[in-house]
């Protein structure tokens, strides 16, 4: 079964031609990481605007790329939520009308679902010759019941999954999301958008500096006192304690000033964007590696014990932040001793793209599920949990 994918939500525009839900033929994105870079983030309006100007080029390109013709299409997926209405409008109705003209089957899909399924795309040089339409178990395949950790820079959620569509809420953020606490910290420091590479980049420049110093590199990672915020007995997250109190360092204010409140760090925020300028680069360094230990601590033990609760066997990474190599490290170390297998997608499939929404509609029209054409977006759409 051959399905083209639609992917909007953002600022990343996306096609891309699945095999079977698992075999990749073609891949485009186009990016808009340098147009908000200037702004420091993204700006919704810009994103749709850029959003109509690609999707007809991507979509050209990817059909191009796989060398398939539309007769051999077999149905169109798009997503329709969550993330932002204009930019979600422009892919979801490129997706319905392509349906319309070609007769095909239409799948509005949910953008988190997708990122789940990024675990298992291959490329189409890996697709066995018995596989056919059969989406029964493969070695590195999805092993139900599994733990998925969603990181990304709007969510943060411990999800029980127990089979294809079936998803249990074991934690959220009550504040930020990992990934928006990368990208406000990195304003801060100076390091620019998007944050969590940036602040990735930094760390690692630290670690290097504490190995020419012959110290250790856990060091650079504990340079400076972090707060963590364990909420113990839930598998609930909150990351804007460790901002603020970033904040507080970045004005050299004492360990016990730290506690201020969160929307007050977050309207100074936008006075500290010059901050790499000010600071030593090596105290800018330092700060990012403390503050990355203190994000990617947490969500790696919270991980383990909801892998240990429900013993299950297989932990996937999804989101964006999913391609920080220090939450891939810290998970590792904390679930081999459980014996449970970490699958985490290649970093290009971390961040938005349009296969893993082709990946996920497959599943969808496996089970007989497709959508009419009069579906609408939802920006604030969830994972479908069970009640």
């Amino acid at each position: 079964m051959l399905i083209l994918g639609i992917e909007s939500s953002c600022d990343e525009t996306g096609a891309a031609l699945m095999e079977d839900g698992r075999y990749l033929l073609s891949n485009v994105v186009a990016s808009q990481i340098e147009i908000h870079n200037r702004y420091g983030g993204v700006v919704p309006e810009v994103a749709s605007r850029q959003q109509l100007a690609s999707i007809i080029p991507v979509v050209e390109t990817a059909m191009e790329q796989a060398g398939r013709s539309w007769n051999e299409i077999d149905a169109i997926a798009a997503t329709y939520g969550p993330g932002l209405a204009g930019s979600l409008l422009v892919g979801l109705t490129v997706g319905k009308a392509l349906a319309l003209a070609h007769n095909l089957p239409f799948i509005g899909v949910n953008h988190l679902e997708a990122h789940i399924y990024a675990n298992w795309l291959r490329g189409s040089g890996d697709r066995p010759a018995s596989a056919h339409n059969d989406w029964r178990y493969h070695e590195g395949d999805p092993a139900f019941p599994l733990i998925c950790l969603i990181v990304s820079g709007a969510h943060s959620e411990l999800v029980l999954v127990r089979d294809h569509g079936d998803y249990e809420l074991l934690g959220c953020t009550r504040d930020d999301a990992a990934g928006e606490a990368f990208d406000k910290v990195a304003r801060i420091l100076g390091l620019g958008y998007p944050g969590g590479p940036a602040i990735q980049k930094a760390a690692q420049k630290a670690e290097e500096e504490m190995q020419q110093q012959h110290k250790a590199v856990s060091a650079a990672r504990k340079a400076y006192r972090l707060p963590r915020a364990w909420l113990r007995g839930t598998y609930d997250f909150s990351f804007s304690g460790v901002k603020t109190a970033m904040l507080h360092l970045a004005e050299g204010a004492t360990e016990q000033s730290v506690s201020a409140p969160v929307g007050a760090a977050n309207k100074q925020i936008s006075r500290y964007t010059r901050m790499g300028a000010q600071q030593g680069a090596s105290d800018v360094s330092l700060l990012a590696a403390s503050f990355q230990e203190a994000v990617v601590e947490v969500l790696a033990v919270k991980t383990r014990q909801a892998a240990q609760e429900y013993q299950v066997k297989q932990v996937v990474l999804a989101g964006g932040v999913a391609a920080n190599l220090s939450l891939r490290t810290h998970l590792e170390q904390e679930l081999a001793p459980l014996g449970v297998r970490l699958t985490y997608p290649p970093i290009e499939f971390c961040t938005d793209n349009a296969a893993m929404i082709a990946s996920a509609a497959f599943f969808h029209l496996c089970r007989g599920e497709r959508h009419e054409l009069d579906l609408d977006v939802e920006p604030g759409l969830s994972l479908p949990f069970r009640k």
